[in-house]
Order: C-alpha cells, then sequence, then structure tokens
C-alpha cells in the first residue's frame, strides 16, 4: 500500500496555515475597518452638528424641508470596478432637530414627524448613541451649549455605512484571492525542488546493481538527507562485510571440506584395488575416519551458522561443573589414546546462565584442542571457579595444556575460522577455537589466551556473568 506523498501534505499543511492565517487578518481587519468607519460618521455626525448649531432660523428652516445628501462619493460617471469597492451607494440622508434651551424645537427634518421622534427626549450631555426610530437603528450625535445657547440632534440611519466597510473588505480580500493559486504553484515548485534529494537519492538506490555495495554519493545533500544517506552507506558497509565474511566462509569451508573428501576417495579407491583383505580393511577404517571428520566439520559449520544468525535460544541457570564432567567422560578415550592425564578442578556450587548443549560444546572443543595439540603423555587441567571482580561476579572456565603452545604473534588469530598455529601436526579444521569464541561471545562471556602448565602450551580462559538469584524481600515485623 502507497503512502502519503510528503509533497502533497506539505502542500495542504501549508497552504492551510496562509489561509487560515489570512482569514485571521481578513477578519481583523474587517473588524478594525467597522471601527474606523464609525469613528468617522461620529466625527462626520459632530462636524454637522456643530455647522448647524452656527446656522441662523432662516437657513435652518430650509434645510429642514430639504434633503442634507451626506454621502461622500457618489456613483456616477467614468469609475473603474476599484474605485466604486467603497462608494456610497445607499442613500445617506441625516436628519437633525434643533432646540432651545428651554427645550422647545425651532427647526428639524419633517421625516422625524413620520418617525414619531418629534418630542424624543434630548441626552443630558453631548454625545453619540443609538435610537430606534419606527423600527430602524438610526446613529445621532448630540451637541449641547451651542454658542447660540441651542442643542443640536442629528441622526443618520444605521445601514449606511455597511457598504462602505463592505468595500474596505474586498479590497483587502480580493488580492488574496489572487494570490493564492499562485501561491500554491510557488509553494507546490518549491516543495517539490526542496525534495528532490531524496528522489535523486532513491534514483541512485534503484538503479545501482545488486552486486555494487560501495557508498551511495548524491553530490551535496541537504543537512535533513545526511542523516539517511549515512544510515544506508552504514547499512551497505555491513552488507559488504556480512558478505565477505560469507564468501571467506564458504570457500575456507569448501577448502576444508575438499581435502577430507580427497582423501576418503584415495582410501576407497585403494580398498577397491586391494586384493589383500587386511590392507583392504586398514583402508576402509581411514575412509570411515575420513567421513567421521567430514561429519564433524559439517556439524561445527552448521553450528557457526546459527551462531552467526543470532539465533536466540533459551537461557537457563546451570552448573558448568556438571558439565565439565560429562565432556571429561566424552574425551577419556582420546586422552588415553596419547596417555594425557587430566585433572578437574570444579566449583560445583557456581552457575551461569545459557544453554547446557552449547556450553556442553564449548567444553567439548576446548577439551578436544588440548588434548589433540598435546604431548603425548602430557598433562591438562581443567577448572572452574567463582571469581569475583568489580561490578559484577563472574565463573571463570579454564582449560590449560603443556604441548607446544602457540606463538604469541599467533595468539590473536586463535578465533580465526579455520586458522592452525604453524608447526602442529595434528589433523583439525581449524574451528574449534571458533566456536568456543563465538559460544561464549553469545552468552556475553569474554575469551583470553595466555601460557599453559608449567610455563608451556596453551591456557584457554572463558569468564562468564554469574548467575545471582535476586535476594528475597523481608517481611518487617508489624508494628
Amino acid at each position: 500500500m502507497m503512502g502519503a506523498s510528503i509533497r502533497r501534505r506539505l502542500m495542504l499543511l501549508v497552504l492551510c496555515s496562509i489561509t487560515l492565517v489570512w482569514a485571521i487578518a481578513l477578519v481583523s481587519s474587517y473588524r478594525q475597518a467597522t471601527r474606523e468607519v464609525a469613528q468617522w460618521e461620529e466625527a462626520r455626525l459632530a462636524e454637522l452638528a456643530q455647522m448647524l448649531a452656527l446656522l441662523d432660523q432662516s437657513n435652518l428652516n430650509a434645510l429642514a424641508n430639504a434633503h442634507i445628501d451626506v454621502r461622500e462619493e457618489e456613483r456616477g460617471g467614468e469609475t473603474s470596478a476599484n474605485d466604486t469597492d467603497d462608494d456610497d451607494s445607499l442613500p445617506r440622508d441625516a436628519l437633525f432637530q434643533v432646540r432651545t434651551s428651554n427645550g422647545e424645537v425651532i427647526a428639524g427634518s419633517s421625516p422625524l414627524h413620520a418617525l414619531h421622534a418629534w418630542d424624543l427626549p434630548v441626552p443630558p450631555v453631548t454625545g453619540a448613541r443609538d435610537v430606534v426610530l419606527g423600527g430602524e437603528t438610526y446613529h445621532s450625535f448630540t451637541l449641547r451649549d451651542t454658542p447660540l445657547g441651542h442643542t443640536v440632534r442629528v441622526f443618520e440611519q444605521a445601514n449606511t455605512r455597511s457598504d462602505l466597510v463592505s468595500g474596505v473588505a474586498s479590497r483587502i480580500a480580493r488580492p488574496a484571492l489572487i494570490a493564492l493559486p499562485v501561491l500554491a504553484l510557488l509553494v507546490w515548485s518549491s516543495i517539490g525542488w526542496s525534495l528532490a534529494p531524496l528522489r535523486t537519492l532513491s534514483d541512485a538506490i534503484r538503479a545501482r546493481d545488486i552486486n555494487r555495495l560501495e557508498p551511495v554519493d548524491i553530490g551535496r545533500a541537504p543537512i535533513e538527507v545526511l542523516p539517511l544517506v549515512d544510515a544506508i552507506n552504514q547499512l551497505l558497509s555491513r552488507l559488504l562485510h556480512s558478505l565477505e565474511r560469507e564468501r571467506a566462509f564458504t570457500a575456507d569451508a569448501a577448502h576444508e571440506l575438499k581435502t577430507p573428501l580427497a582423501a576418503i576417495k584415495v582410501q576407497a579407491q585403494v580398498a577397491l584395488a586391494e586384493p589383500d583383505p587386511a590392507r583392504q580393511r586398514l583402508a576402509m577404517e581411514r575412509v570411515v575416519q575420513g567421513v567421521d571428520r567430514s561429519a564433524r566439520l559439517a556439524e561445527q559449520l552448521l553450528l557457526l551458522a546459527r551462531l552467526d544468525m543470532h539465533e536466540k535460544l533459551a537461557k537457563v541457570p546451570l552448573a558448568p561443573g556438571a558439565l565439565a564432567k560429562n565432556a571429561l567422560l566424552a574425551n577419556a578415550g582420546g586422552a588415553q589414546h596419547k596417555d594425557i592425564h587430566i585433572t578437574l578442578n570444579c566449583d560445583m556450587r557456581a552457575e551461569i546462565e545459557a544453554e547446557p548443549v552449547l556450553i556442553g560444546i564449548l567444553f567439548d572443543n576446548l577439551l578436544d584442542n588440548a588434548i589433540k595439540y598435546g604431548n603425548t603423555g602430557g598433562r591438562v587441567e581443567v577448572a572452574v571457579q567463582s571469581a569475583r571482580k568489580p561490578g559484577q561476579d563472574r565463573v571463570v572456565v579454564s582449560v590449560r595444556d603443556d604441548g607446544p603452545g602457540v606463538a604469541p604473534a599467533d595468539l590473536h588469530r586463535l578465533t580465526n575460522r579455520f586458522f592452525r598455529a604453524t608447526g602442529n601436526q595434528a589433523t583439525g579444521s581449524g574451528l574449534g577455537l571458533s566456536i568456543v569464541s563465538r559460544i561464549a561471545e553469545h552468552f556475553g562471556a569474554t575469551v583470553q589466551f595466555g601460557t599453559g602448565l608449567d610455563g608451556r602450551g596453551l591456557g584457554v580462559e572463558v569468564s562468564f556473568p554469574a548467575y545471582t538469584t535476586a535476594p528475597a524481600k523481608q517481611l518487617e515485623p508489624a508494628g
């Protein structure tokens, strides 16, 4: 299922954000324009009241029977569409009333009679207020204590402001509506240009051959894309290392398997061609030995494959001393064949948390290695001891022999697969200590190599984290 487009999502988020901001700005501008128009209209009514306060009786009577058109602009003539947005298209006739200091009306607009407002109470102070006349709302302004001692009151219908305010709002909104499609196109193009490195990266990976695992290079990449490029390059590096290791492992395994198979074939040919039954039997015994060696090598290769795949194995508390005893009994035949004396020194209370079969294989490989490369008539010492170290208790498993040992320069190579120290004539696959190292790593143990018994031979020490149970909580006595 294809996921949502980052480009489309960013586009929607940016445009929605801009539209929201513009809407808020438009509403705010509309309210501000309404307030400013109201203030302007109030000032205009005040000016009209002041002008009426200066007129004499004859002029007031003349105006009472006339229409006082207070529109600033009247639509007509040649005007553009933009110029008519705030024209005063509705009638804007002002009504007035002038009273003496005694409250007697000396002049007033005749429509006030029809609106039943001729005897409307006069506000006690100068100022503006809204009144309802004939069911309609009017804005009024009262001017008291004029130079002639009169009180002037001016009325204007409230709906005459709406066209002016709507015109202002229209002028604000029109550029935004025109600019929105242009802005959407620019945002779409900008986001596409910004995401181009991701497209370049995906094209580079898609076009890459399966055998090419060198780092990806897309030139100068943005800071946000660099972590993705670095992560992909690290993955490719790990894949390359893994493939190289598997290729080397496959080549070495093929080489190691080729040798015993060739020997088996030779011995089988000898058995077929040899007329002497004794020699024929000897050849067949060597065939069986070669098959056994090949089978053991195959088992070890399969075990290494399981460990390399990081297969999760169930761990249980176990005593390595008991497994050391079992391994000693299993290798007793090989020790007797070379007249090697094995001593066992185990702390049976020491426990680790691991998988019993793998720990048995670890002991078996350590003992087999010590017996195989030890001197005839020599000694091998196996020990399992508890050790208290800073930070964590440990259980140390050690196997030492008094054989020819390993040159110091070769110690760090002992865990390499198929490595066999120079000078050793014993047959082997070179996988034993590699398997020991991988099992130890699987259970959080460390492997160290050193000198064996009496300053000779090889000593292998495997240090496991000790298994400790959580101390039981003591119940406090009830108070």
